[in-house]
């Protein structure tokens, strides 16, 4: 039966006619077909530009026919007739259903007649889920890749065959289109719906035009691309790729489109590219479809469909198509071989008569013999080349249209090389011209047959060959901004130094502007190495200009990009204001950069951008010159000490405060102004914060203080009297490298600063003799430092919180930094000595009624750690173990306040090299005759056990702690309590466990302790502070079951106000000890019966304690009935236990009454070990 070229006509543009593929008329072999319009009455097909609108003159089809499958040719009209003869019967006596319009519609493709359907009845409340559906599927919307079939179609034996539209190579892309400029990113992920922009034309009409790359088969390619690449191990092009198109995800296929079948990768598709690939109409879309029972049963024909053998027919098809692909190459080839004679012979004429010049000549520039320049330079270059190329070699890409002249030279020009200044005095080039006698038109129309153009862009710059050197900067002004977008990202930095020749030396303002836009915008978003290329082409740009051009041409450039969307491009920004601050000029250098900078420092968000411009800061701060941007300056760094990132901090103190130190050494004001200022702002942060310490602002000003150290070393050597004396002849000694502290960056480096090593070490040997024996008459900068500094941060020190471990921390490395910068003799003869003046050790000088308590201040600790650990040699380490035995026994005989005392081993005990000088200390105190000092002596041990190995714990600290547990005096044993309890708590040693037990146990069980009310005490705390985080076997056995014994001997206690005391301890021993894990048996045996002691004496004592006692002891019975019954697993946390509303709400209510210390209370809440 012969296939109906119409019904074929309509399968090739009709994109959703999927649903009715042959697979789906197999499977209704019962369906019967209706027929077309007969292709002899004219059906010339759809539209082009609508490919689902009908025929013009033909009826509606009241049933979808199979796309492979029709009625033969000759009996078409007569089939049509009586359907339609049937169909209108059929309507006569049966009212069609909604649905099966819907259906019809669908398969008729009427789709805005559908969707104009689909909406009346959304108005109508009666939404029809095959409409709904249709239209819901993205998939019934992207497969619209059919094309109109072209006019002039081949007929195969089969009917029609169409051909394909040329393929697209990747050379003959416009990359362009795909560059990261910014100006020309577009969106096309929604793009497959689209139309294209001008009909499909096939390889016979015309071989030369493509059809432009759809959205989706460009997205579909580049996704095979990337993919080949990632096989083949390419990626690094990978990369370029993927950045050069980050508009799409190469990830997943379904970025493509959504039901957009995936090809076979670029190898399978090479493999098979002349073999038949799957046609859509293969394929089903099973998502909306017409079924059988929808359609009136008299609609359809008796007819079974007949199913063709499409595999075969699209062989044909693809046979036809290389043939006739075969046949215009081969005419090709002709057409080239002829033209190559062609030339050739007009070669061999030239060479015979080149030796005969005529007055006619050719001027390289003109435009009016560009195409005659262009032809008769490429015909004399093959004279020159053809014993090692090509005489004529023609680009594969341009579809032979034009030359390759890129090696033409003038033999002249080869043979005796001249620069390019000669060229403008060189005589123009004289050709030997034939005997003739043409008229120039027809020699101009003869010439025209040369396969050169000149009428493009591309065309005219390559006729046009430079003859100058203003010439080559025009050429490369005008075609650089073309060559940029189409070189891989990776690479573009090689661009850099042509586009800066070219923007130098361009005579033309506008071109060198858009040069330098280009250099800025050369990479979408550069990394290190990449700035740094364009960074150095900046600075040379700027050597190469001078700071005139620098200011009008690169400066724009910067403030164009300082809020750029891109990090790494305000990055760039930053840092060229720094790069190029040297070749600006002084007023807008300290006028308007600085301003750029202070704009970015404050309202930049990202860290490395603010590090960037704090560093360019510094640099611009090296050379300022205007003394009333001073106090601009000491705001930015008073604004960038605190920002809340470290890096950006890091930055200010390795780079901006060195820069801004050496320029006010140079304005005379680091020691009358910028130290004071910051001397002055912490003395105001310790008045406000009397109560509350803002220790962060402490710690900014301070660390800037730190960081105006060594400029204050360097002013004090470059100012004393024995600077003139230096020389550098003879042998100078070289400086220990423990000399100074290891400095943040080189520009704190005093040798840096002072200007070499060598003249360092000079000066310091001048200084040390000077101290030492010459005095420091006369000598100001120093005088200041002794007379003024240190005296005002003694009295800072002596006014900050003892107890703030921060503050004593950061003044301890600021005086420690000091000394050994200044050095040893500096800190022996004028540090030392004002320490002591005012840490005189009697108890006059710990008598707080009136005032005169400085050993209970800060000062102790931080001239113990600061001052007297800057040297570690044995008369260092002896002054120290001194000063702590002093200070010891001084506070310990006056009753006085251990604050001062706690915080001094606290910061030694940091550093284990203090370990054994602090255990010796402490054993002076052990062997005291006072008793007041030995109780000190026990309470240190506690601060010290958990900072010191196992190893001294067991030789030293437990051998002290028993000898004090014997001691004749009670409080001494008592004071040994909370010590052997941080020993429970930290160490893991048996034996060592075993031993302090041990000593606990006598503490509880000998009968000369039970009336020790202050015993009791001591241990309920230290159970209660250390019970949590001690090994459970030690709280199951050992903590626990006395708790319990203490409760209920407490029951007994006949003195309330002991009694009260004992059991506001137990609550929160208690209150600690609930969150951790306690088996059934402890809970029963020991734990419940506690709490039930404890709440007999709250009941009479304290109301509010009992309310939430009675709610842990429910809590904990609920508990163990539970266990008991269901055998559950998991932590027996009372704490979160106490879930139920009421318990919790009595428990919240009642915790917000208590008057009592709540300092146990805050065990609650630590994890458990």
């Amino acid at each position: 039966m012969a296939k109906n070229p119409f019904s074929a006509k309509m399968a090739s543009v009709n994109p959703f006619n999927l649903s009715d593929s042959e697979e789906e008329a197999d499977r209704r072999p019962n369906e019967t077909i209706d027929t077309q319009k007969s292709p002899s009455d004219g059906a010339p097909g759809p539209s082009p530009g609508n490919p689902f609108s009908p025929p013009a003159d033909t009826e509606p089809r009241t049933l979808l026919l199979s796309s492979n499958r029709t009625s033969p040719s000759g009996e078409g009209s007569g089939s049509g007739s009586t359907a339609a003869t049937s169909a209108m019967a059929a309507t006569a006596e049966t009212r069609i259903s909604v649905d099966g319009i819907a259906a019809q519609l669908i398969r008729d493709q009427y789709i805005l007649t559908a969707l104009e359907f689909h909406t009346e009845l959304l108005e109508a409340g009666r939404e029809l889920p095959r409409l709904r559906d249709y239209f819901s599927n993205p998939g019934n919307f992207e497969r619209q890749s059919g094309t109109p079939p072209a006019k002039d179609q081949v007929l195969g034996p089969g009917g029609p065959m169409h051909r394909a539209g040329s393929i697209s190579t990747l050379d003959s892309l416009d990359f362009a289109r795909y560059s990261d400029d910014g100006n020309r990113e577009s969106d096309e992920r929604v793009a497959e719906s689209e139309g294209p922009s001008q009909e499909r034309k096939n390889f016979k009409s015309s071989p030369e035009i493509q059809e432009s790359i759809r959205p989706l088969e460009k997205r579909a390619l580049n996704f095979l691309v990337n993919e080949y690449l990632l096989k083949n191990e390419c990626k690094l092009s990978s990369i370029t790729f993927s950045d050069e198109n980050d508009d799409q995800d190469f990830e997943l296929w379904d970025d493509v489109g959504l039901n957009t079948p995936k090809p076979p990768d670029l190898l399978m598709l090479y493999r098979n590219c002349g073999a038949p690939l799957p046609s859509p109409r293969d394929m089903v879309n099973v998502s909306v479809g017409v079924e059988f029972a929808d359609l009136p049963g008299n609609c359809t024909a008796q007819e079974p469909p007949k199913k063709l053998d499409l595999s075969h027919q699209q062989q044909k098809e693809v046979i036809q198509e290389l043939e006739y692909q075969i046949s215009l190459l081969n005419n090709e080839k002709q057409s080239l071989a002829e033209q190559m004679k062609k030339l050739q012979s007009e070669i061999q004429t030239l060479k015979r008569t080149v030796s005969s010049p005529l007055p006619a000549t050719l001027d390289m520039g003109s435009h009016h013999t560009s195409n005659t320049a262009a032809s008769s330079s490429s015909i004399t270059t093959t004279t020159n080349t053809t014993s090692s190329t090509n005489p004529l070699s023609v680009s594969s890409t341009d579809n032979n249209q034009y030359l390759d002249i890129r090696g033409v030279s003038e033999p002249e020009t080869v043979t005796h090389p001249q620069s390019l200044n000669t060229l403008k005095s060189r005589p123009p080039v004289q050709f030997a011209q034939p005997n003739r006698k043409l008229s120039p038109a027809f020699q101009q129309a003869l010439l025209s047959f040369c396969r050169t153009c000149s009428d493009s862009r591309l065309g005219a710059e390559v006729s046009r060959i430079a003859d100058s050197e203003e010439s080559v900067l025009l050429m490369l002004g005008r075609c650089l901004p073309h060559i940029v977008p189409n070189v891989l990202l990776a690479k573009r930095e090689e661009l850099i130094p042509l586009i800066l020749c070219t923007a130098c030396l361009h005579p033309e303002p506008k071109e060198r502007d858009q040069l330098l836009h280009i250099l800025f915008n050369l990479i979408k978003r550069p990394d290190d190495e990449q700035r740094q290329m364009i960074l150095t082409g900046c600075v040379a740009f700027a050597r190469h200009v001078g700071p005139t051009r620098v200011e009008a041409e690169l400066l724009p450039q910067c403030w164009e990009q300082i809020n750029h969307k891109y990090p790494e491009r305000r990055l760039l920004v930053a840092e060229s204001c720094g790069a190029l601050a040297p070749y600006l000029p002084k007023e807008i250098r300290s006028s308007l950069v600085l301003s750029m900078l202070q704009q970015m420092l404050a309202e930049d968000k990202a860290d490395m951008v603010r590090e960037a411009v704090i560093k360019s800061l510094g640099i611009i701060m090296g050379y300022i010159d205007d003394s009333d941007k001073y106090s601009q300056g000491f705001e930015l760094m008073l604004l960038s000490l605190g920002d809340p990132s470290e890096r950006v901090v890091g930055a200010v103190h390795q780079v901006f405060i060195p820069a801004f130190a050496a320029w006010t050494t140079e304005l005379g004001t680091l020691q009358s102004s910028l130290i004071p200022s910051l001397l002055a702002r912490i003395e105001k942060l310790l008045m406000q914060g009397e109560h509350v310490l803002d220790e962060h602002k402490l710690h900014m000003f301070l660390s800037g203080l730190q960081s105006l150290i060594p400029p204050l070393f360097a002013v004090v050597l470059q100012n004393a009297p024995f600077t003139s004396r230096a020389k550098l002849n003879g042998e100078i000694p070289t400086i220990e490298v423990t000399r100074f502290p290891r400095p943040a960056s080189p520009l704190q480096d005093v040798a840096t600063i002072i200007g070499s090593r060598e003249m360092l070490s000079a000066l310091l040997l001048l200084y040390d003799y000077q101290l030492e024996h010459e005095g420091t008459t006369g000598w100001d900068s120093l005088l200041w430092v002794v007379n003024q500094l240190l005296p005002q941060l003694i009295e800072i020190v002596g006014r900050i919180n003892v107890t703030s471990s921060t503050c004593v921390h950061e003044f301890s490395r600021f005086f420690w930094r000091l000394c050994r910068t200044f050095g040893k003799i500096f800190t022996n003869t004028k540090v030392k000595p004002q320490f002591q003046e005012i840490l005189r050790l009697s108890e006059e000088n710990v008598d707080t009624s009136t005032g005169n308590d400085i050993l209970t201040k800060a000062t102790v600790p931080i001239y113990a750690t600061g001052v007297l650990t800057c040297y570690n040699q044995d008369e260092d380490r002896k002054l120290l173990v001194g000063f702590l035995e002093d200070v010891m026994t001084t506070l310990s005989l006056s009753h006085a306040p251990l604050d001062s005392l706690k915080a001094a081993f606290v910061e030694l005990g940091a550093n284990p090299v203090y370990h054994e000088l602090l255990l010796t200390v402490l054993w002076y105190g052990v062997v005291h005759t006072s008793a007041l000092v030995r109780c000190t002596a026990a309470r240190m041990f506690e601060l010290l056990v958990k900072g010191v190995n196992e190893t001294l714990v067991a030789q030293r600290v437990v051998p002290a702690l028993i000898t004090l547990s014997s001691d004749p005096e009670i409080s001494v044993r008592i004071s040994t309590i909370p010590a052997f309890g941080t020993i429970m708590e930290t160490v893991t040693q048996k034996e060592l466990l075993e031993r302090v037990k041990m000593q606990l146990a006598s503490f509880l069980e000998d009968p000369q302790y039970q009336d020790q009310h202050s015993l009791h005490m001591e241990i309920i705390r230290t159970f209660g502070r250390v019970g949590p985080n001690a090994e459970p076997r030690f709280r199951d056995e050992f903590v626990l079951p006395h708790l319990h014994k203490l409760a209920l001997a407490n029951n007994s206690q006949a003195v309330e106000s002991k009694r009260i005391d004992i059991a506001t301890q137990l609550f929160e021993a208690y209150s600690a000890l609930s969150c951790c894990f306690i088996s059934e048996e402890v809970m029963v045996n020991h734990f419940l019966p506690g709490l039930r002691c404890l709440r007999a004496d709250m009941e009479q004592l304290s109301p509010e304690h009992e309310v939430i006692l009675s709610s842990m002891i429910k809590e904990c019975e609920i508990k163990v009935e539970n266990r008991g019954m269901a055998d559950a697993q998991g932590s027996m946390s009372i704490a979160s236990s106490l879930v139920g509303e009421d318990a919790k709400t009595k428990f919240l209510s009642k915790m917000g009454q208590l008057t009592t210390s709540g300092a146990m209370l805050a065990n609650v809440f630590q994890r458990k070990k």
